[in-house]
């Protein structure tokens, strides 16, 4: 997507360790009508596969993932990162490491919302190192449902990520891939 490269290019910061920071759009702030066309974008690539449902990782997942379920007509269901008092004891549950927030993070979802045999397309914000992906394909087949396929708005192929899922076998959509940044060049695929 040349919108999503020309706001990263315009609005992205390279910081130290590799993270790259889309807060003016993507992960504080949110640009709407950015995330509207990424959906549409993610619903036409994976609207053939059919999927009950869309999971992602909160916060940052949210916004693309609820536009890719509107633009797909199913729920969104997104892991949270603590536990509610609301929150059945049986939630499907994963630690992941942090790098933005340091150590682990848990990711837990519900089991009145990913039932057995659903169809499910995993979106997330990032691909780096892939393990927060690989954790929710884990819980989607803890709750016997199936892993139709990952999206996710950037991968950074340096960080190999994509080898992390191969052993999935279902498709991974990525709208913007990185080849390589530093504070002052990003170079896309």
């Amino acid at each position: 997507m040349d919108e999503l490269k020309e706001r990263i290019l315009r609005d992205g910061q390279v910081l130290e360790g590799n993270i790259l920071k889309v807060d003016a759009f993507l992960n504080h702030q949110v640009d709407s009508g950015l995330m509207k066309r990424v959906g549409e974008e993610f619903a036409r690539r994976f609207a053939r596969l059919k999927p009950d449902k869309i999971l992602t990782a909160e916060i940052s997942g949210i916004a693309p993932a609820l536009q890719t379920g509107v633009a797909l007509d199913v729920p969104v269901v997104f892991a949270r990162k603590m536990r509610p008092i609301t929150m059945p004891k049986d939630a499907f549950e994963r630690h992941v490491p942090s790098r933005t927030k340091g150590g682990e993070t848990l990711l837990l979802v519900s089991p009145e919302y990913l039932h057995p045999k659903e169809r499910v397309v995993i979106i997330d914000d990032f691909l780096a190192t892939g393990q927060t992906l690989n954790a929710l394909a884990n819980i989607v087949v803890e709750a016997r449902a199936q892993v139709l396929a990952f999206g996710v708005v950037v991968e950074k192929t340096f960080e190999h990520g994509r080898e992390a899922l191969e052993d999935w076998n279902v498709p991974l959509e990525s709208l913007v891939v990185i080849e390589r940044m530093s504070s002052k060049k990003i170079v896309f695929r």
